[in-house]
């Protein structure tokens, strides 16, 4: 076993030499910090903040992106439809056969 080896095993925590790595004193559970308690008046003063940051769309991009979806669903309702309708035929036609 080569010097880089030994030095990555021991990086790793083994030992080269083939005993067990020395165990550690287990720390102490650390308590989580104490939160603050909920107030309703800070909480909407953080929430119009964030809302006033947020990019809103304008009414012709509502309507662009409204019927880009409705269009969208309709081909995969058809497309599902379509689907369906083949594969049970093809089932019933090969179990009636």
């Amino acid at each position: 076993m080569n010097r880089e080896t030994k030095r990555m095993m021991q990086r790793q925590g083994q030992d080269p030499d083939g005993e067990a790595p020395p165990k550690r004193a287990a720390t102490p559970a650390r308590r989580p910090p104490k939160r603050d308690p909920f107030r309703p008046g800070r909480f909407v003063r953080e929430v119009r903040s964030e809302l006033r940051q947020v990019a809103w769309p304008t009414r012709p991009e509502v309507i662009n992106y409204t019927t880009v979806t409705f269009v969208t669903l309709v081909i995969l309702i058809a497309l599902i439809f379509l689907l369906n309708f083949a594969f049970s035929k093809g089932v019933f036609w090969l179990f009636n056969a």
